[in-house]
């Protein structure tokens, strides 16, 4: 199938490029910045030039093309809002596909995206739900809670580093899942007439909370946590301190986000009927136990590397005088 992935240099996005290539889909990719997407190029992509926020570029990206997988959503450092992308940006590419002719029509939302108004991400997420189900779109709604590619940024690299690890109010467990095992249910979808205009929960095998995620860092690192605890209040006054500056706009967006993740409330979804759907093996899910020891195990090896060829050099310097004959 000729299939455009919208973005693909993201961290899920990239993973539904790789996979979709590797099941023979023809993958041409939507980037801003072709200089920065070279890597999609050297695994098989096509690459055109476009942006959501530019319409009239996405008709020639759309030419030929008989299905989309949209990955893409602002990120916090982004000069365009959350608004922007997330949803005119959305609606321009929903609107373009349909005039494209396009058959299928995959979208990442987020999980429990309704039961949160409050948080502007999730909200423009539903609302783009709710768009793309009345566009006529032959459509699948995919709603991950969580990739574990994030928790190394939050809880491995600074117990590393021996840094603060951040907790905000009562910790929310989430389901997290590899990117790589979501672009799977992604792909597959392209192929499995029973997800046509269906809404999926995407989420890993069991929720885990902060604490539980720190213990295992920490056991699998030898080295103690030292964590810290942001209050709700200081969370809140951050968001509206933001808002007040245009560079701050998303950050604040993505705060309000942060508050749900403090709520106590689990994120997670029952998955054996999605399996069962979709026709994957949920013994070939990666748990995080097993992402996190793959993890550790390849720094750890690393930093023995490092340290060996410090050692190494430190040698080499060390030259003994030459005795006088």
């Amino acid at each position: 199938m000729d299939v455009l992935i919208v973005g693909a240099t993201g961290t899920l996005g990239r993973q539904v490029a790789r996979r979709a290539l590797e099941e023979n889909h023809r993958v041409r990719c939507l980037v801003r910045n072709k200089n920065k997407a070279t890597f999609l190029q050297e695994w098989g992509a096509e690459l055109v030039k476009g942006d959501l926020c530019k319409p009239e570029t996405l008709v020639p990206a759309l030419e030929g093309m008989e299905a989309v997988i949209d990955a893409a959503t602002a990120r916090p450092t982004d000069s365009l809002s959350i608004k922007q992308v997330d949803w005119q940006g959305k609606v321009a590419l929903i609107q373009a596909a349909q005039a494209a002719g396009v058959k299928r029509y995959i979208f990442f939302s987020i999980l429990d995206a309704e039961k949160h108004p409050q948080v502007p991400l999730m909200e423009i997420k539903r609302c783009t739900e709710v768009f793309l189900a009345e566009s006529g779109l032959n459509y699948t709604v995919l709603r991950p809670a969580g990739f574990m590619q994030g928790l190394i940024g939050q809880y491995a690299i600074p117990i590393l580093d021996n840094q603060a690890v951040w907790i905000t109010g009562e910790t929310t467990p989430v389901a997290y899942m590899d990117s790589i095992d979501i672009a799977k249910f992604a792909v597959r979808a392209l192929q499995v007439p029973e997800t046509e205009n269906r809404t999926f929960p995407v989420v890993g095998p069991r929720a885990w909370g902060a604490y539980e995620i720190i213990n295992r860092c920490e056991a699998l690192s030898g080295q103690n946590a030292k964590i810290a605890r942001l209050p709700i209040g200081l969370l809140r006054f951050m968001r509206k301190l933001t808002r007040f500056f245009a560079w701050g706009k998303n950050v604040s967006d993505r705060l309000a986000f942060a508050e749900v993740l403090a709520n106590g409330k689990p994120l997670d979804a029952p998955m054996d009927e999605v399996y069962q759907v979709f026709g994957l093996d949920p013994e070939q899910t990666t748990t995080l136990e097993t992402y996190l020891e793959d993890y550790f195990t390849r720094i750890v090896k690393k930093l023995k590397e490092i340290d060996y060829k410090k050692n190494k050099q430190k040698r080499k310097k060390k030259t003994p005088f030459k005795s006088e004959s």
